[in-house]
């Protein structure tokens, strides 16, 4: 049953509201398989898993005051992105406290300013609406709790973060966990933990938790982000799902996505490092594919991306290591490998790949602990 989370209840007293600030650190988190196409309010076409980052994130501090002038039907945000006034993106994160009104009425009751940075480039591929979205999802149940009651169960509470983070962007509802998780509908599979009321095979609405689900295999594995291209890429991600709607390829993708997630989840279970790399490698090739399809077609890899992947499968077939690569919507390689080969890695990147990235970057990444509070700045 559909949890919308509406509650009409949620309003101030406005005279007994004292101005306030919080501040979230969200990491981004990287697809084994894609999620690709949507519908409805942000809901997945096919179901994908992720494993959750922790060096590439989103820094968010949320300032809230008692609104001043005249109150209307949009929310009052100001937004600045390291530092800089960004209108387009106020704009932005006012249209989605808007849409949330309903949820949390009390959002039309004050304004707002958003600080927020990522460590990483933004819009170049690596997933900052998810980091970042989910922040903002982190400060807006804090601020909740701290406006009217602490929510009981902790579960539910990161179902809500995770639930409110879709809203906002559909891959951040993942990075509310630590190691790893589900978005989407899994038939055949057990009861997932953190799902809501007994219910098989997760939800379309918020992502459950994987990460007890790991093989030791899967523990502590590393995520080094080569990063091909700094800029902003010519097709957003958004735009890229809308592409989906009238591609003929759509449904065959869906249910070829929906059997890799449920075999990628076997894998994550049972160690199979072999089988892992090949549906990992697939899943990003096949959403690459799937852009270079669409009407109209687009190409987001750039050469050096290609000539990265040809390496890394050089390497792999050479030293038999089980490095293996994948991308988000844009030209970064993600290279995921067990902590076992760090240093071979290590040195492999930075001898063969470090010349094939803007500016000899990369990020040296590993999955992480989730969402964390951070004590305001002064």
């Amino acid at each position: 049953m559909s949890n919308t989370y509406e509650n009409s209840s949620l309003r101030l007293i406005t005279s007994e509201v004292s101005s306030g600030s919080l501040r979230w650190r969200c990491p981004s988190n990287i697809a084994l398989v894609k999620y690709w196409g949507k519908y409805g309010n942000q809901l997945p076409r096919n179901p994908s898993v992720s494993f959750t980052l922790d060096s590439a994130a989103t820094d968010t501090t949320l300032h809230y005051a008692v609104r001043t002038g005249e109150m209307t039907d949009r929310a009052k945000v100001e937004l600045l992105l390291d530092g800089v006034q960004r209108d387009d993106f106020a704009r932005r994160t006012a249209d989605y406290f808007t849409k949330l009104f309903p949820i949390y009425p009390f959002l039309r009751q004050l304004e707002f300013k958003i600080e927020t940075s990522n460590s990483f480039p933004h819009s170049a591929g690596i997933a900052s609406s998810a980091s970042g979205m989910s922040a903002l999802a982190c400060c807006l149940v804090d601020m909740e709790e701290r406006l009217f009651e602490p929510i009981k169960d902790k579960s539910e509470r990161w179902r809500k973060v995770s639930y409110l983070a879709r809203l906002g962007s559909g891959s951040a509802c993942r990075s509310v966990y630590a190691d790893a998780a589900v978005w989407g509908e899994l038939s055949g599979l057990q009861s997932l933990p953190g799902s809501a009321n007994g219910q098989t095979g997760g939800s379309l609405e918020y992502a459950v938790p994987v990460g007890e689900r790991l093989h030791q295999n899967f523990k502590a594995f590393h995520d080094d982000i080569l990063l091909i291209s700094s800029g902003e890429k010519s097709v957003s991600s958004s735009a890229g799902h809308g592409l989906m709607d009238n591609s003929p390829y759509a449904e065959p993708r869906y249910k070829q996505a929906q059997r890799n997630c449920e075999e990628m989840l076997t894998v994550l279970s049972n160690g199979d490092m072999d089988r892992f790399g090949s549906i990992l490698e697939s899943e990003a090739l096949t959403l690459h594919a799937l852009m270079m399809a669409s009407q109209p077609p687009y190409l987001l890899m750039e050469p050096n991306t290609i000539t990265a992947i040809r390496a890394v499968q050089q390497w792999r077939a050479d030293t038999r290591n089980p490095l293996y690569f994948t991308l988000d919507a844009g030209p970064n390689l993600h290279l995921l490998y067990p902590d076992s080969i760090a240093l071979p890695v290590r040195n492999f990147v930075r001898e063969q790949l470090l010349p094939l990235t803007a500016e000899g970057k990369y990020i040296a990444d590993r999955m992480g602990h989730g969402p964390e509070k951070l004590e305001l700045s002064e």
